[in-house]
């Protein structure tokens, strides 16, 4: 069980090019998503910092690796009450590893239906989707609003245009204050119909610097500034705090941990190792306990360690 907690709190971690937010009411807590695999350890670590030792619900809002991935990492650290995903079984070695962790604890993956309601602390949670069965996964991502008095919280998982428009023609209550935008803020989620009815006046976006899908994609970003919405961004300001006293939210970046990119010159300062011929973020927990006589500094590009035969670390991804 967490300490006591003040308020509602929602920690919006930074776990790359996925999506994790723990939140803290009370003396109750919750986890929406959990990164990929690689972000077990540090899903774990960080809920161990918090003294999270219990979750009264844990959500994958849906089967792809980089929500479900990590939730294996919380599950060997806190006891559960209640699992939540959209199906009950999925084809993928992260998604089995998520029932196998939930199931190690006599639990079973409940499949919410749309206007279920559930309490966290004082806040009240309310389940908007998915209001149907698709094709596409992104779309059958779980929707929550988490209300704290007069503020709200709106995730979204990926869920795409197609679960954006079907919420919106079924009169789902959307406003809220802060809008978690959907798909790390792809072009294919936040249409303009969807971003109009949630009236955010803050947004989170959770995704990894320079990654392979551009995200956010550019023209979420011009909505989201045109609407006057104040943005942030766990790529640029690392894990973000926001903290709920039902009146108002504020925000607090912890920014972004120390990788080793400089960037006042563009180089980025990695750790490689002689013996495993592996390179690493700074700050990496795999070099931790390891020999340091094999570890080297090397500042320069990613693309000139890798023809120097050098292979990325799995862990801090670098």
């Amino acid at each position: 069980m967490p300490m006591h907690t003040d308020g509602l709190a929602v920690h919006f971690i930074d776990v790359g090019q996925a999506d994790c937010a723990l939140l803290l009411c009370g003396d109750d807590a919750m986890l929406i998503d959990g990164g990929n695999v690689a972000d077990s350890d540090l899903v774990y670590a960080y809920l161990q910092k918090h003294n999270v030792t219990h979750l009264k619900y844990i959500v994958d809002t849906h089967a792809h690796e980089d929500h479900v991935g990590g939730l294996a990492g919380a599950l060997n650290e806190a006891t559960i009450d209640y699992a939540f995903a959209p199906v009950a079984d999925y084809d993928s070695k992260a998604f089995r590893n998520y029932l196998k962790y939930v199931e190690s604890q006599n639990k079973e993956i409940i499949i919410p239906n749309p206007g279920d309601q559930l309490t966290l602390g004082e806040a009240e949670i309310t389940v908007l989707g998915p209001l149907y069965d698709y094709e596409e996964t992104n779309d059958t991502s779980i929707v929550l609003r988490v209300v704290y008095g007069q503020t709200s919280f709106l995730f979204t998982g990926d869920a795409e245009t197609e679960a954006e428009q079907d919420m919106l023609a079924a009169g789902r209550n959307l406003q809220s204050t802060v809008l978690k935008v959907g798909h790390h803020g792809s072009s294919s989620s936040s249409c303009d119909d969807f971003l109009a009815a949630v009236a955010p006046e803050y947004a989170v976006i959770s995704c990894e610097t320079g990654n392979s899908y551009g995200h956010p994609h550019q023209e979420t970003m011009q909505k989201l500034h045109k609407a006057g919405i104040a943005v942030y961004r766990t790529d640029l300001q690392g894990t973000i705090i926001a903290q709920s006293d039902g009146q108002t939210v504020t925000f607090t970046p912890l920014g972004p941990a120390d990788d080793g990119y400089n960037y006042a010159t563009g180089q980025q300062t990695y750790i490689i190792n002689t013996n495993s011929l592996r390179f690493h973020k700074p700050n990496c927990s795999g070099l931790q306990g390891a020999n340091s006589r094999n570890q080297q500094q090397f500042t320069g590009t990613r693309d000139e360690l890798i023809k120097q035969g050098y292979s990325p670390c799995g862990t801090c991804r670098p």
